[in-house]
Formats: C-alpha cells, structure tokens, sequence
C-alpha cells in the first residue's frame, strides 16, 4: 500500500463514519478480508467506506434519549471533574452508557477531589439531551444526569490510581506556583485545564495559544525519551511492548483526548513498523492511524479537536519540511516558523467556519510561545515529578525556572488578548493564501518582496478595520449581552448567559476595550464573577445592580431615574424581575443623576 492508498483510506474511513448509512456490517467485513486477502489498495478503500459507515450509524443508534426517570446507583467518572459557575460537571457512565452529569452544593463538593476513573455511588435524575449538539455525540453522551447526592466513592482501578497519582504528585510539586500559573502549569504537563480563570482561557482563546493546553505528539515522543533507559534493556518484542505500554499509560494520564489519541496511535504505528522492518513515511502513518481511530470510534468526526488535530498535523506533515527549505536565517527559527506557519495554515479554514474566525495574534503568539512550552513539558514530566515527591524548599527551587517560563507564555497571551489585531474571516483567509502562493511561486528577490507586502497587507487589514470601523449604537451579542456605543461612551446590559468565558470573549470580539457603565441585571453571583473578570480584564467605570445584589461595590437606582454616562442617557424602566434599561443619546431631556 503507498502513502496514495493510505491517505485515499483514512478519507474513505471519515467520510464512511460521516455518511453513517445502514449498510450490513458483516458484508463490508467480509469484503475488507477479501481485499486484504487479494492484496487490492482500491477495493480496501471501497470496503472501509462502507465499514465505516455501517459502523457509525450503529454508533448513533446506541444514542437514543432516555425518558425522565429518577436514578439510584453507581457510576465511574470517565473525565475529571470541572467547575462551572457553582455547580460541577463530569461525564460518567453507568448502566452500560454515558452520561453529562451535573452537581451542585454539598454533591458538588464531594466530586471536587474525584479524578477519572474512580467509582461513586449517587442519586439523582435523568432526562435527555434534546437537541443533541456533536459535541455530546462525540463523547457518546445524549442523557444528562442531575447528580443530588454523592454516597459514597472508592478509587478506580489500579492503571487509573497509578495515573492519578502521578497528575496529584506533579499538582503538589508546583503548589507554590500561584493559581492561574498553577492551571497553566498542569494544562502544559499533562492537558487539566480545569482551573484557569476566565481572563487567562480567554487570553489564550484570542492569542490562538489554547493547543499549547492540548497533549500532542511531542508529549508522547518526550514520555518514550524518559522510558528509553528501561525498554533498551529487552529484546526487540519486549520493546515493542513497553513502549505501546508506555505510551498507552500516558494516554490515561491525560484522558485519552482526541488529540492525544491521535499522537498515541501514531506512536504505536510507528513503533510496529519498527517492529516489523517497514519503511513508514509520517503521511502514511497519520493516515492509517486517522482510519483505525475512526474505525474503532466512527463518532470522532464529530469532535472538533480531533478534526483539528489531524488537520495540524497534516500541515507540519506536507508543508513544513518545504517551508523551512525555503526561509532564510537560523536554522532552529526557520523550522519553528515553518511549523507554526504550516499549522495555522491547515487548521484556519475549520477555524473559521466552526468558530468564525482566525485570530491574526496567533502567528506571532506561537512564535514566541511555543519554543517555551515544549521545555515546560518536559521539566514537568520529569524534574517536576521529582518535586512532588520531595516538596518543600526544593520543590520550590525546581519550578523557578518553571515560573519564568509560564510567566513568558501567560505575558505573550495577555499581548495578544490586548493588541487587538482582529481575526481573519474567509475573504481574509483567501488573500492570505494568495499572498503565501505568490510568495512561494515567486522568483527573484524582488517579487518575493512585493509577495510578502501583499501577505503582510492582508494580515493586517483585520486590525485597521477594527480600528476604522463605525460601531453600531445598539448591539446584542452571541451571548445575550447588549452594548451601546455612542462618542467612545460604552454602555454594557450583561445577558443571561452564566459564561463568564463567553462574555470576555463576546466583548472583545466586538472591540469593546473598556465600559463606562456596567448593568448586572440580575445581580446574582454569575454576574458578580462576570463582573470581576471583566475589571481584570478592561477599565469598568460604575456598576449598576437591582436591590439585595451580590455585587461588590454596585450602586442601585431608582425606577425611573435616569444617569448620564458620557453622551449617553440611561434610564432604569423597571425592577421585576430584573433590571431593564433604556438607553439613549444626550440630548435635550433632563437628567435626574449622573455618573
């Protein structure tokens, strides 16, 4: 089979698991034993089309709802728990299924120390997921279970208490790390990152850093560098199996997410070739492990981090080698320049078209980042496990470094987040990718100059247009949230999302760089979060709240008093149920407050 037949197989497994039609199981099995027997690459791509197939609507059937019904026994947590607003949410399975389970209060207090794979005995309820968006069906997910009462837990097995008790040690080694370098730290080591706070996620979002959280093949080839002492020692069947051994334990350690999936079956491709004696281009083993996962799982297609996890590496895989070829200067920044740029080239099309855009930040943001995370990892995953186990004075002195450097990678964020350099759109994207043609076809220094002005050109016109643009008075964002802009005045109604994530990124996707006034509606405790956030992030002149808030230096006012903001009039019409506003330009009406 050549790299053509590989590649043309993994298509036909993904556009198979995508089709999802009925087709009979045991005739497109037999007819890839007949392929395989007869030594036919085509007729094996025609049977794993309809292999793949077959399999993915069976995969679909088996997420049917359930019916609302009370719930009583056991369930192993099959993720990590994560906080959400007050509440905590863990996929689980039980009953031979998966569930989105959801606690709150004292139930969620008893999940905060859990880790997957330990076992729970709950009480609660289960209704159906409806609409299923593909984000739960690729996670096997289409019921939702309210978690009332924890019971009482015991730890997993013993392959998921060794993984947790590595991720704990590590945890424990960086504690002197403060939160938001403590959450990066564990993100860059091992993928939780559960605990970032609102402004650092979103700073990552806006800066195109949110891979650097993500397990991928350099991970992976890092862990078998540490193991390579210990497989040396056996023969060559005992280090085919250490090292699927080691790489397998890796993948629980980080949760066997889309991308590590994909960088652990490579790796064990690779390593059975090796095995075997067989030449194994990296085109090629992307490509068969891209067919084997979707195989084994045909609702992966639906995950967006697999989808852009292949996509990157197929990018570094047929671009960067070139790229580096054709760049000038030092060897080790052309080839990190030629990645980053090869990577970003592949995944901005599906960028675009599941999240909008592209931010232009995240050229330059890898450029300066990347290099450090790689180090951090590794730091991590060895002098870190030793800072664990030893803690105290030492622990501190080894994550020094480590401080610096997530340090560096959280300045670069914020950078990014704050330059407001806009996001390319798929008109952008066009003239970006004509730009890159002509540098690549071009010839002699001069058109290669006049090539690399028009990329430049088209990389910023996002950031002019942001800065040119004429705002509209009135806005209601993604979220819910309504902002109006009037003479550089900034008006800013939170809505009813909880997601402090999405209004920071609502916000600034908008350009709002600061707000003169700010109306928590509601006043609850969502909002007092979304409130501290948006301080940390931006300048908040007043803060606005109905009676009996919980918001920190909020003012109320009067049904019916207006405030001037600017040369913005705001009048409060209405307390019940919340606080409702109108806003209007200054003009000739008399205001009764200011602020």
């Amino acid at each position: 089979m050549s790299d053509r037949h590989a590649v043309a197989l993994a298509v036909a497994a993904m556009a198979g698991a995508w089709w999802s039609a009925a087709v009979p199981l045991i005739p497109a099995i037999a007819l890839v034993a007949v392929a395989l027997a007869v030594r036919k690459p085509w007729l094996l791509v025609a049977a794993v089309l309809l292999m793949g197939s077959s399999l993915g609507a069976r995969a679909w059937a088996g997420l049917y709802p359930l019916e609302p019904a009370a719930f009583e026994g056991e369930a192993t947590l099959v993720s990590d728990p994560v906080p959400v607003g007050e509440g905590m949410r863990v996929f689980v399975r039980a009953e031979g299924r998966r569930y989105e389970a959801w606690a709150y209060g004292r139930a969620a207090r008893d999940l905060g120390d859990r880790l997957a794979g330990d076992r729970i005995s709950i009480s609660g309820s289960v209704r159906p997921i409806q609409p299923l968006p593909d984000y739960q069906a690729a996670r096997h997910v289409a019921n939702r279970l309210n978690i009332d009462r924890v019971h009482h837990y015991r730890d997993g097995p013993f392959p998921f208490r060794m993984a947790n008790w590595l991720r704990r040690t590590i945890a424990r080694g960086a504690q002197t790390l403060d939160d938001d370098r403590l959450a990066l730290f564990t993100g860059l080591s091992y993928g939780d990152d559960r605990h970032q706070s609102p402004v650092v996620s979103d700073d990552f979002r806006a800066a195109g850093l949110t891979h650097l959280l993500a397990v991928s093949g350099q991970n992976v080839a890092f862990v078998l560098i540490l193991a390579r002492p210990l497989i040396e020692r056996f023969d060559y069947r005992g280090r085919w199996v250490l090292t699927l051994g080691a790489i397998g334990f890796f993948a629980l350690v980080t949760r066997f997410e889309p991308s590590v999936l994909r960088a652990s079956v490579m790796a064990a491709i690779a390593a059975t070739a090796t095995l075997l004696g067989r030449e194994a281009s990296s085109r090629r083993v992307l490509a068969l492990a891209v067919a084997l996962l979707v195989l084994v799982d045909p609702l992966l297609v639906h995950s967006v981090a697999f989808r852009l996890s292949v996509a990157a590496s197929t990018g570094i895989i047929l671009w960067a080698p070139r790229l580096a070829e054709r760049l000038r200067g030092p060897r080790i920044l052309a080839d990190a320049l030629a990645v980053t740029v090869s990577a970003q080239l592949a995944v901005a099309p599906l960028l675009i078209a599941t999240f909008g855009g592209v931010p232009v930040a995240s050229l330059p943001a890898n450029l300066l980042a990347a290099p450090v995370a790689g180090p951090i990892m590794m730091w991590s995953l060895s002098a870190g496990l030793v800072a664990g186990l030893a803690g105290g004075p030492l622990a501190h002195a080894i994550h020094w470094p480590t401080d610096l450097g997530i340090g560096w990678i959280q300045a670069v964020a914020g950078w990014s987040a704050s330059a407001r350099l806009g996001e390319l759109r798929t008109l952008h994207l066009i003239a970006v990718a004509i730009g890159a043609g002509g540098w690549w076809l071009a010839r002699g220094r001069l058109l290669r100059a006049a090539a690399a002005l028009g990329l430049t050109a088209a990389l910023l016109v996002p950031a002019v247009a942001l800065r040119i643009a004429d705002p509209p008075f009135h806005t209601v964002l993604d979220s819910g949230v309504e902002v109006w802009r009037h003479d550089e005045t900034v008006v800013v109604v939170l809505g009813p999302s909880r997601s402090t994530e999405r209004l920071l990124e609502d916000l600034r996707r908008a350009g709002v760089g600061a707000v003169d006034l700010a109306v928590a509606d509601r006043g609850t405790k969502s909002q007092r979060d979304q409130i501290r956030s948006l301080q940390e992030r931006m300048h908040v002149g007043t803060v606005i709240a109905p009676p009996a808030h919980r918001i920190g230096g909020a003012r109320t006012v009067r049904n019916g008093q207006q405030v001037l903001v600017g040369s913005l009039v705001v009048e409060v019409t209405s307390h019940d149920p919340r606080l409702a506003v109108a806003v209007t330009p200054l003009a000739s009406q008399i205001v009764t407050g200011a602020v």
